[in-house]
Parts: structure tokens; C-alpha cells; sequence
């Protein structure tokens, strides 16, 4: 007979594991839940609790009752993931307890006891605080900034005097919208929803979850005077944005203040979006100008695991005249150590110290006879060479060579964030989520563990000659009880987690002499300095084509310059002949142009999204040429994207730049998915199947970019095009500059 409780869960943060307590600090006159997983033959538990400080010896005892939960919230979608998911969300039996609080408590004592056949078994007592949520002063919240607004309607939640959350509103005005919250996918302008801003792995559909990888507590609010916002905290925020009160933007954040002090701070800015931005990234950072390689198409696909399998797709494109900027290499390493080349021969260091290219002997009849000769020949080609990466020590199974000194040389050295123990003391965190499950987390918001972990990957950048690290899965990080080695707490500091990643790649590229290119799926506030991002894992819909241009939207909102997609979907069978080709033709027009594909476990037929395969796969065999003229485009476009990104960096508008922040017209709002492309491309991608589009052509001058036609603007327009271009429209004034670009594809 075994019972089991955990306060604090995992740390899932919208999933209760049915083992802890919820909410985790409890608040008084409200309703607290205590769950347990038992052993198979247990045939009751209950829970004897009483109120902390009560002499009088009165112990209230509640039944708990069996229940079925999932563990760690996620749901089994197919893929690669899906048996890794389905190990951690089988269901789960259970038990769970509801305590009902007076309204009076300051703490309670619990412990939990099973029964089976006449036996017990007890867990040890457990002890919290019980927190009362009490109106506060103002001053509680300070405001920075340049705004002119006041918060309202300030409380706290307060447990053994200190301040836990705050709660506060600003007003809403008729006819404004709220836009940015870092990466969202459901919608662009959120009044009227409620979000929070945590970083979290939403293994697909992250529109109707949600849920995303780079969130932000920023937003601007416009279509009225013109003002933003920035909750200035790294913990956990909730937004209520205008739901339960239309004309309140209610926010509430973790906070840890003592009671009486400062617990939040919000900045606040006037002035239109470019204006808002610019405050916010000013004090945030904002990104540094990169190679103009970056703007060409990206290619991978998560089958392309050996040398000659890399190879061959690099000659399919130049022999199909599809040109590429970069080829990202995922399956590479032999995803232990992600250090080393799979069947590379070497001695492991025992000391887990850094390996260099004259420690590797490399088979020639492996996966990489010979990295260094791929790696010169692509440079040779045009083709720069990113390398995929994850910030884990893999530890199932049990790490052998040199993952195993790597794994002891981290513990050793303390290296890794910490998590707090059943006894109170620290141990290596394990990470608890559904892909590496218990893995060791380097970690990398400290700089010398940062170096010790980079440094493993230094001979990569300068001597196999690697270009720029695909920086995947920041999102690893888990509850409050973590530590990292600055002292700060899981609440506090998982959020910066990704940013701290994305950075430590860059250093190690910018000191090897190159540009600091990561491309990464998570992050948060300040991310904008740090490299480039894609939207993450998605199925080829239609609906996860919309999910992403809103991604690429609001990433842009919230200050994020280099973004990209995987073109059509990653994910799940491949998408039909005109959703692959519509959305490669929208994604001209995006900052990163990359297509990508999931692992199929070498099943066939393949699931690449090459124009090649779509076209064996489909039949249609206009699929090639149509991919060819798009790539071509984007070729002739790299000038002026180039040209367009320094002036972003320089101004703060943004590259894909959402229509408010050039037009305060009603209209924008109803048609929230087209974009300027820079200062002269007004961009109006078709995300449904059909040719016929409405836009909307703000006031002014446009020439239509495949005619060069005149349009008068001002008004909505019937569009109709060819699947594999998409509406654009040029400014008058950019005609002269951008007319090859287009008309060269006529």
C-alpha cells in the first residue's frame, strides 16, 4: 500500500496533477483540493487537516473520493511527440479531498491517510499558509513611464505578510483594441478575452489552446488616443481584457513583496504603436541587424539524418532551380550529448570538458563521413548550415560515454537549476515534461554555466564551421519550487529561461566572429535581441495557416523583427496542392521564409515538404514551378527586406508591420491578417480555398504589384489571383524601386 502527495505538482501551469494541492496557496472563505495517487489496493483515503494555531485540538476529518486525471495536461496528438506523450498522459486513477475554508484562516495542517483491509498508511504532515485577498494603497502598484493613466481597484493577496499577487485595473475606452501579449495565435486585437503570459509548449494548435511558447506582459492599445503597457515582472500575469467588465483591463501577477513595500510595476506609454514600441523596446532591447543570408528560404526536414541524405536535397534544389539561403540540420547529433556527430568515434572526457574536431574520427561508412567536406561544400554553394539543438542532458535512457560524464561533470560542478527537495535541501531539477522526460536543465541564465555548456559546442562554429544553431525547446522549466544559481525561484525565473538560451548560442557565435543567428520557438520579454524565431509545431490546416500569420502579427506588435513559420505545417499528412502553394506564396512576404517537416520514422511515402515530394505525392505536377517562381521572388526581394529590416531596427516599426500602426481606420479591424511588408508592400494573403479575397487598400496611391495597375485606396477591393501569388499592392511612391521585383515573375 503506497500514498503520495505533492503540494506544489509539477509545476504544469494549467493542469493540476491529481497528486497536489490546489490552488497551491489557498485562499481563506474559498475552496482548497488535496489530492493523492495511490497504489492499486488502496480502498480509502481521507484527509485529517485542522485550522494552523488552533489549541484547541480539534481535527476535522474529510473523505476523499477516487477520481481520474490526467497527468500533465497533454493531450496525445500524432507525430513524433505522440508516444513520448502518451507515456505521461496516460489517465491516471486517483484521489482528491475538497476542504472548505473559513473565512478566518491563516493557515492549515493536513496529512492524508490510506486505508486497505483494516491497515493505514500516513503521509507526513504537510503545512501552508492560507492567504486573504485585502484592498491595498495604490502605491502597492508603481507606475513608470510616460503614460496617463492610474490604476484602479488595487488588492493583494497576502499570506504571512507578504504581498503574493496583486490585482489592479486600467480603464478601456469605446472603440480601442488591445494587440501584442508577445506571440499569440488565436487573434490579433484581444478585448474582450482573457490571457496570461506564460512560456509553454503547446505541441499544436496553440490557437485554440491558447497557450503559447513566447508569450509577454506588454501590450499596445489602440484605435483611440493611442497608449501601451508593460507589466514589468517576469512572473506569471493574467490579463482580463475587458470580458468581465467591458470598459476594465484587469491584471493580476504573481508577485513576492514584503506587505507595505512596492509588490508590481507597471510602465506606461503614450503615443501611437511606433511610439509605444519604441518606449517599451527601449528599455527591453531590441534586435541587432543580421546577415541579409537570413531572408533567403530556409530548408529542412527531420529525415534529412545523414550526409548524403543533406547532399542529395541541396542538388534536388539547385537542379529544380529552387534556390536556398540555409539548410537546418535537426537530426545530426546523436541526441545524447547533441555535441557530437551520430556515429562519430571518440574518447568521452571524463571530466566533461570540451571536445574539439581533432577528438572525432568519423566512419566512412556513417551517417557524416565527413561534416567539414558538407559543411565547405554548401558555404562553397551559397548555403549556410544551422544545427539543431535542445538545453537538455538526456537521461533516459540511462546516459553512457560521454552524456554520462557531461551529466556527473554538471551535478559536480553545480551547473544545472536545482529544485527543492522533500526534506527541504536542493537536488538537480529533472525536467517534467512530455519530450526528454527527466532530463538535467543546464542553466544557462548563468554565465559561467552558460560557457561550460556552449563551450561543449565551440569546435562546431570554428572548425566544423557551422553557421547558427536552431535553438529549439526553451520551454522546459516547470514550477515555483525550482532554483536557479543566482538564488532566484522557479516563479521568478523560468519565464527568462529562453531568453537566456537564445542569448548564450549568440554570445558563442558572435565570439567565434559570426553573426549571432539562433532561430528558436520559445521566449519572452526581451527576446527581441536575441536572433530569430519560428511559430512552433503545426499541423498543415488551413487553420493553423491563420493560427500563424495572427503569430506573426503580433510577435512583429511586440517588437520581434525576425520571424518565420514552417511553411503549410510541420506536422501530420501533408497539406493539399493549394494550401502548400498559398501559403509558400504568403510566405515570401514574411520576414523568414522556411519549410519544415516532422519525423516520420522513415515510413513512407515521406512527408517532406519539398516541391518535389508534394508533387509525387499529389499528382499535380505544377506544384515545382510554382514553388520555383515564389523562391525567385523572394530572391530578387532579399534587397529590399534588407534595406526595410535596418530601418525597423532603427525606427521601431516593425517589418511585418500589423495595418494600425499606419492607419487609425475602422477597417484595419476587419481585416486584422494583412500587413505592410516594410514601408511600400501591403501584403493580403488568401488563408482560405478560393481565389476571390477581399482587401482592404488603406487611403492613397497602390499600384498592384503583378499588373502595376493604379489603385485608388480607401476602400475594399475584390482580389482575385492565382494560388501561387497573393494580393499585393505597392505604394505609388516604391514603385519605381520594387517594379522588377514583380514584374520579372509576369
Amino acid at each position: 500500500m503506497s500514498i503520495r502527495h505533492r503540494p506544489l505538482g509539477s509545476g504544469h501551469p494549467y493542469t493540476d496533477d491529481t497528486e497536489q494541492r490546489s490552488p497551491i496557496l489557498p485562499v481563506a472563505g474559498e475552496r482548497v483540493r488535496i489530492g493523492a495517487r495511490t497504489s492499486a489496493d488502496v480502498e480509502a483515503v481521507d484527509v485529517e487537516w485542522r485550522l494552523r494555531g488552533d489549541t484547541t485540538g480539534d481535527v476535522l476529518r474529510t473523505a476523499a473520493a477516487p477520481v481520474a486525471r490526467s497527468s500533465r495536461g497533454q493531450d496525445v496528438d500524432g507525430g513524433h511527440l505522440a508516444s513520448a506523450q502518451a507515456k505521461l498522459a496516460r489517465r491516471a486513477g486517483g484521489w482528491e479531498a475538497h476542504l472548505d475554508l473559513p473565512t478566518d484562516a491563516t493557515g492549515i495542517e493536513y496529512r492524508l491517510i490510506a486505508r486497505s483491509r483494516g491497515a493505514e498508511q500516513r503521509t507526513r504532515q504537510f503545512v501552508t499558509p492560507v492567504a486573504r485577498w485585502t484592498r491595498v494603497d495604490a502605491d502597492t502598484v508603481r507606475i513608470t513611464g510616460s503614460g496617463h493613466h492610474s490604476v484602479t481597484q488595487v488588492s493583494a493577496l497576502i499570506a504571512d505578510g507578504r504581498v503574493r499577487r496583486v490585482r489592479c485595473s486600467l480603464p478601456l475606452a469605446e472603440g480601442e483594441h488591445v494587440v501584442g501579449f508577445g506571440e499569440r495565435f488565436d487573434r490579433l486585437d484581444h478585448r474582450g478575452t482573457t490571457l496570461d503570459s506564460m512560456v509553454f509548449e503547446q505541441y499544436k494548435s496553440q490557437g485554440a489552446q491558447r497557450r503559447t511558447y513566447m508569450p509577454m506582459p506588454f501590450a499596445h492599445v489602440a484605435g483611440g488616443v493611442g497608449w501601451g503597457f508593460h507589466v514589468d515582472t517576469t512572473r506569471r500575469v493574467w490579463f482580463d481584457v475587458g470580458d468581465s467588465t467591458p470598459d476594465l483591463l484587469s491584471i493580476e501577477a504573481e508577485t513576492d513583496a514584503l506587505l507595505g513595500d512596492t509588490a508590481l510595476e507597471i510602465a506606461l506609454f503614450d503615443g501611437k504603436p511606433t511610439t509605444v514600441l519604441r518606449a517599451f523596446l527601449d528599455r527591453v532591447g531590441r534586435a541587432e541587424e543580421l546577415p541579409s543570408w537570413v531572408f533567403r528560404l530556409w530548408a529542412s526536414g527531420n529525415e534529412w539524418n545523414t550526409q548524403a541524405e543533406i547532399e542529395r536535397q541541396v542538388a534536388l534544389h539547385r537542379d529544380h532551380d529552387i534556390p536556398i539561403g540555409s539548410v537546418v540540420i535537426e537530426a545530426w547529433s546523436d541526441e545524447s550529448s547533441f555535441t557530437a556527430f551520430r556515429d562519430a568515434e571518440y574518447t568521452p572526457r571524463e571530466d566533461g570538458g570540451p571536445l574539439t574536431l581533432a577528438d572525432f574520427t568519423f566512419p566512412t561508412e556513417g551517417a557524416w563521413p565527413d561534416p567539414v567536406a558538407m559543411v565547405d561544400t554548401l558555404h562553397a554553394a551559397d548555403v549556410k548550415v544551422l544545427l539543431w539543438q535542445i538545453p537538455l542532458i538526456k537521461m533516459r535512457p540511462h546516459p553512457s560515454g560521454q552524456a554520462r560524464h557531461d551529466a556527473d561533470a554538471a551535478i559536480r560542478e553545480r551547473r544545472l537549476i536545482e529544485e527543492v527537495a522533500p526534506d527541504g535541501g536542493l537536488r538537480p531539477y529533472r525536467n517534467r515534461g512530455w519530450w526528454f522526460p527527466l532530463g538535467l536543465m543546464p542553466d544557462l541564465t548563468d554565465a559561467e554555466a552558460a560557457r561550460w555548456w556552449t563551450e561543449k559546442r565551440r569546435y562546431l562554429v570554428e572548425e566544423v564551421g557551422v553557421d547558427g544553431f536552431k535553438t529549439d525547446g526553451g520551454e522546459h522549466a516547470w514550477g515555483s519550487d525550482l532554483r536557479y544559481l543566482d538564488g532566484r525561484d522557479g516563479g521568478e525565473a523560468n519565464n527568462t529561461y529562453p531568453v537566456a538560451y537564445a542569448k548564450s548560442y549568440g554570445d558563442l557565435l558572435r565570439s567565434a566572429g559570426k553573426a549571432p543567428v539562433t532561430f528558436s520557438r520559445a521566449g519572452f520579454t526581451g527576446s527581441q535581441a536575441h536572433g530569430l524565431f519560428w511559430a512552433g509545431d503545426e499541423n498543415s490546416t488551413w487553420e493553423a495557416f491563420r493560427w500563424s500569420m495572427v503569430a506573426g502579427l503580433s510577435a512583429a506588435a511586440s517588437g520581434v523583427v525576425y520571424w518565420g513559420w514552417d511553411i503549410a505545417g510541420f506536422s501530420g499528412p501533408v497539406p493539399d496542392p493549394e494550401l502548400y502553394v498559398r501559403a509558400f506564396a504568403a510566405s515570401a512576404f514574411v520576414p523568414i521564409m522556411q519549410y519544415h517537416s516532422e519525423f516520420n520514422h522513415h515510413r513512407r511515402p515521406r512527408r517532406d515538404r519539398t516541391p518535389w515530394n508534394m508533387a509525387d505525392l499529389t499528382g499535380d505536377t505544377e506544384v515545382i514551378g510554382e514553388i520555383r517562381e515564389i523562391v525567385h521572388l523572394r530572391e530578387r526581394l532579399v534587397p529590399y527586406l534588407e534595406k526595410q529590416a535596418r530601418l525597423t531596427i532603427e525606427s521601431s516599426r516593425p517589418l511585418m508591420r500589423p495595418l494600425f500602426f499606419d492607419y487609425d481606420d475602422d477597417r484595419v479591424w476587419s481585416h486584422p491578417l494583412q500587413w505592410m511588408l516594410g514601408d511600400d508592400l501591403l501584403i493580403a494573403p488568401v488563408l482560405a480555398p478560393g481565389a476571390e479575397w477581399d482587401v482592404f487598400l488603406p487611403p492613397g496611391l497602390w499600384r498592384d504589384a503583378w499588373t502595376g495597375e493604379k489603385v485608388s485606396g480607401g476602400t475594399v477591393i475584390a482580389t482575385s489571383t492565382p494560388r501561387h501569388r497573393v494580393p499585393v499592392f505597392v505604394r505609388d511612391a516604391g514603385w519605381d524601386e520594387l517594379r522588377d521585383v514583380f514584374t520579372a515573375s509576369s
